[in-house]
């Protein structure tokens, strides 16, 4: 990669706290981009306007990240005075149809957890440290990332909430349920204590649990459950907390503070909800809903 690039990933990791796999990502859009047309700080804008038919055979939505990362790379070239232009305006900027997140409906939540709570009964610690994670991502509605990376010191005492470190290493507190709460506590009795972790679900080897194993966890309790493990995730538990409180009629402003969404274009994705299930929350909360219609 060229110097200019390089620096470019050195400010996103020391100003703005991209994680790791963020990181990542951009490398690979900002590499392959100079693959195809040298070095992006000195590129014309006719060579970047060639990205279009390079990046053709993609999906939008791959096209469209790969032109943000360009677009923000410019920028910066721009304010550091490696370039005089910027040639954004040259990238194709595809219309994107954001897809609705899947969502488990209420009886296959009850189902999910009636095979995790029958499993834990027994204390078992792998059946308790599942119960609990489901508790975390359907209870609270954390993300796989944040939710393998609690530390053992996150577990709440004087008050229900957790401290979660989110995207860009962003802090939010997250409340924690009665039910949540019930079923770290078992978590923490039976969890084993060698070889020592930090960390509150930690693997053999004391290193945090992985998302992957996460995922083969849900699924396999899923299959267990008599649900399909396809359409059970992470981040599928995360979208039904989100949808079933809007549905609840939890205010918009407050879901993106739960779910630590910096925009709330982001969380409006959750207005999905069945519109019959809006109308009827309109109808009976509305202040004029209690009031009689004149003849």
């Amino acid at each position: 990669m060229s110097a200019a690039t390089d620096a470019f990933l050195a400010m996103l990791a020391a100003e703005r706290g991209a994680a790791a796999n963020t990181l990542a990502a951009y490398r690979r859009d900002l590499e392959g981009a100079e693959e195809a047309i040298g070095d992006l700080a000195a590129a014309p804008r006719d060579a970047v306007a060639r990205l279009a038919q390079v990046w053709a055979p993609l999906a939008p939505a791959s096209v469209a990240r790969k032109a943000s990362a360009l677009r923000q790379f410019f920028g910066f070239a721009l304010d550091e005075g490696w370039r005089g232009d910027d040639p954004s305006g040259a990238l194709p900027s595809p219309r994107l149809r954001r897809p609705l997140p899947k969502v488990l409906g209420h009886e296959q939540i009850a189902a999910l957890f009636e095979r995790a709570e029958f499993e834990a009964a027994g204390d078992e610690p792998r059946a308790v440290r599942s119960l609990a994670l489901i508790e975390l991502l359907y209870g609270s509605g954390l993300r796989a990332s944040e939710l393998v990376s609690l530390p053992l010191v996150a577990v709440p005492r004087d008050a229900p909430f957790l401290t979660v470190t989110g995207k860009g290493g962003t802090s939010r507190l997250v409340p924690v349920g009665a039910r949540a709460l019930d079923a770290l506590g078992r978590w923490v009795a039976v969890r084993p204590g060698l070889p020592a972790s930090r960390y509150l679900f930690p693997s053999k080897d004391g290193k945090p649990l992985t998302r992957v194993r996460l995922f083969q966890l849900l699924k396999s309790l899923a299959a267990r459950a008599g649900l399909d493990p396809a359409g059970i995730s992470p981040h599928v538990l995360r979208h039904a907390f989100a949808t079933h409180l809007l549905e609840g009629g939890a205010d918009l402003r407050v879901l993106q503070t739960l779910l630590g969404h910096a925009d709330i274009a982001t969380t409006q994705i959750y207005t999905h909800v069945e519109p019959a299930r809006l109308v009827a929350l309109v109808n009976s909360r509305h202040p004029l809903a209690t009031r009689a219609t004149s003849d």
